[in-house]
């Protein structure tokens, strides 16, 4: 296939950025947009010219890296055959047409500066998942895994939310940028889980505490969020999060300082 690519440049966080477009000729439709990608960077290297850069990691659709706007989808959900929600990295080129334009942005929110071209600084997650996301870990001997017993139901739902990769798909597929999915998803799998009790309330008010703090937007329950994770995680994680906050807020925890 030849494709025509345009793709935002930017040196740095204090720099303007622009859309540049390149020719890609003998474009394989089996290739993954990442294979694409390098196939780019390494015509632009024998050129003379700086390579795009972009964040990639496992390349199997799990490690939560490789995150860009791709004709104005997030991860270009939707693009690939039958709809799947994926990853930019398990989306392939056979999702495009011969002599298509395509363009790749970074994710774009306050609270994600960018790096360089399509990388983006996402630590925010990291400190809103500092603020709470973890369990008292006792000192001995591991428990027998039966000694607590965990309603199917529960332990489903967490493993649901649990599947979570924090590649901010939501925030950049959400009109407010809002993180309310990713967080939602990290303090839910914990709350329903017996290790999870003792910092439950502490847990749900000091993470949405960071995320305010961190300037993500507000929830509308405008759906994009869930419509774009590569995971499919329900917004009802959002709605257990907003129970978990009142419950909270009701008994008197408050965020610390």
């Amino acid at each position: 296939m030849r494709i025509t690519l345009r793709v935002w440049r930017q040196p740095d966080a204090r720099s303007a950025g622009k859309m540049v477009s390149y020719k890609l000729n003998d474009v394989s439709p089996d290739m993954s947009f990442l294979e694409m990608l390098d196939v780019l960077n390494e015509q632009l290297i024998m050129d003379g010219e700086d390579p795009v850069a972009f964040d990639h990691d496992c390349r199997e659709g799990i490690c939560g890296m490789c995150g860009v706007m791709i004709n104005g989808r997030a991860h270009g959900n939707g693009l690939h055959d039958g709809a799947v929600q994926t990853t930019t990295c398990q989306l392939h080129m056979r999702s495009f047409k011969d002599g298509d334009t395509i363009d790749v942005e970074p994710w774009r929110a306050s609270a994600f500066p960018v790096i360089k071209d399509l990388a983006v600084d996402r630590r925010s997650f990291d400190r809103i998942i500092q603020a709470g996301g973890y369990i008292s870990v006792p000192t001995g001997t591991a428990p027998e895994a039966h000694a607590t017993p965990v309603p199917k139901k529960d332990a489903d739902f967490a493993f649901d939310a649990a599947t979570c990769i924090g590649c901010g798909a939501c925030v950049a597929a959400c009109p407010n940028a809002s993180s309310m999915l990713f967080t939602a998803a990290k303090v839910t799998h914990l709350g329903l889980l017996p290790q999870g009790q003792p910092e439950r309330n502490d847990r749900v008010v000091n993470m949405v505490a960071q995320q305010d703090a961190e300037g993500f937007g507000g929830c509308t329950n405008i759906g994009e969020c869930s419509a774009s994770c590569p995971k499919g995680i329900s917004m009802e994680t959002i709605s257990r999060l907003n129970h978990d906050l009142l419950g909270a807020l009701r008994a008197g925890t408050r965020p610390k300082s």
